[in-house]
């Protein structure tokens, strides 16, 4: 299985157009730019990758109290997309975090942070890993800055973490990174 540039063009949604507006919140990449295809480092271990995490950085937000960084891909053959990574309450003063880290082990991420349910029920990162022949897709790191820290059920997957901490975003922002499995 390969990368390539993209056979098909991505898909123009925003998953993030529908959620409340917050001022934005820059978001860097050690390993790519926005718009990118993502490094093999980042994709999963069935599409000749790596599976760890990449190396985020972001800007500090006055008045956090925590962050939460995110793996969606909107554009996975589902109703509703694919989460592949969800880290919460991040301290105020977390404004990066190594490649590697959240693989499910919390001993990795600062004290205090949790791992959310991914989509495969797991509580690591998962990495991009689209179906043969599916087009492009498109991936998502998010950070988001709250003025509180969760206070959670452990049970929880992606989507209802964010519906559980929609109210208390005070900054939000994305890096958007592609990758295509065009087959053998």
């Amino acid at each position: 299985m390969t990368q390539s540039l993209h056979t098909k063009p991505l898909p123009t949604n925003n998953p993030y157009e529908q959620v409340f507006e917050a001022p934005t919140l820059a978001v860097r990449a050690a390993t790519f730019a926005e718009g990118d295809v993502l490094p093999l480092t980042h994709v999963g271990t069935s599409h000749g990758g790596e599976a760890l995490s990449p190396e985020l950085s972001w800007d500090a937000v006055p008045g956090a109290e925590s962050y939460t960084v995110t793996l969606f891909d909107p554009d996975a053959p589902t109703m509703s997309g694919f989460w592949h990574w969800i880290v919460y309450n991040l301290p105020a003063d977390c404004t990066s975090l190594a490649q590697g880290v959240g693989t499910g082990d919390l001993a990795d991420l600062p004290q205090g942070a949790a791992l959310g349910y991914n989509e495969a029920l797991g509580r690591q990162y998962i990495g991009a890993a689209p179906p043969a022949g599916h087009g492009p897709h498109r991936y998502f790191f998010t950070v988001q800055a709250l003025n509180t820290r969760l206070d959670l059920p452990e049970d929880l997957t992606g989507a209802r973490i964010h519906f559980m901490l929609r109210e208390n975003v005070i900054a939000r922002g994305h890096l958007m990174a592609t990758f295509e499995n065009v087959g053998e």
